[in-house]
């Protein structure tokens, strides 16, 4: 039990700290979290430097406000990852949108399919980054290595059964990526955990 609690700890210590304005907690934070929240930032928005500018927005956010952290909705980790990707769908609607009234090519309906689409494959990359290795390995042997149940149960060292077990439970953790996806934040609304995350 102690060794669940131990991120928890963290976590509420970390809040804890940026809320007393302790400028090492946010190098910490951002040494932990960068890569995530660059890396989700990317997969939403395509862009490199949008990527650069959300991630600082990002860092921005939880420094100006890590009183909108609540530890009781689930880690931190997922808190800033459901923050960068509500951003970054944000984002992404905001310049589409505004490249649409500047008279660019395509309707509402395609902007709105293109958000949609950035917005399940940005959540499914979340997905399988924080699931357990076990299920990621063997997602990552039947997706990438084009290999059955039975040669990944081989590849593994586990029984044939354990191997379709992993492969069920990976694919339907990836299976909500685009569910979660479907309901978006108004522009204007606040981040936290509802919504797409």
């Amino acid at each position: 039990m102690a060794e669940r609690d131990a991120p928890l700890r963290w976590d509420r210590k970390m809040q804890q700290r940026l809320a007393r304005g302790e400028a090492a907690a946010l190098g910490e934070l951002y040494d932990r979290f960068a890569s995530l929240v660059h890396g989700l930032a990317h997969r939403v928005l395509g862009d490199e430097r949008a990527a650069d500018r959300l991630t600082r927005d990002v860092f921005a956010h939880v420094w100006e406000h890590p009183d909108t952290y609540d530890h009781r909705q689930g880690p931190l980790r997922t808190w800033i990852a459901t923050l960068t990707h509500r951003l970054a769908v944000q984002r992404l609607r905001t310049t589409e949108t505004a490249a649409l009234a500047r008279g660019g090519t395509g309707t509402t309906e395609e902007l709105e399919s293109t958000v949609r689409h950035a917005a399940v494959a940005a959540r499914a990359d979340y997905i399988v980054q924080s699931m357990p290795a076990p299920l990621r390995a063997a997602l990552e042997l039947a997706y990438f290595q084009r290999r059955d149940y039975r040669q990944t149960a081989a590849d593994l060292g586990v029984t044939e059964d354990e191997a379709r077990r992993r492969l069920r439970l990976g694919l339907q953790l990836l299976s909500t990526a685009r569910e979660a996806a479907a309901p978006q934040a108004a522009p204007g609304s606040p981040p936290g955990y509802g919504g797409a995350a």
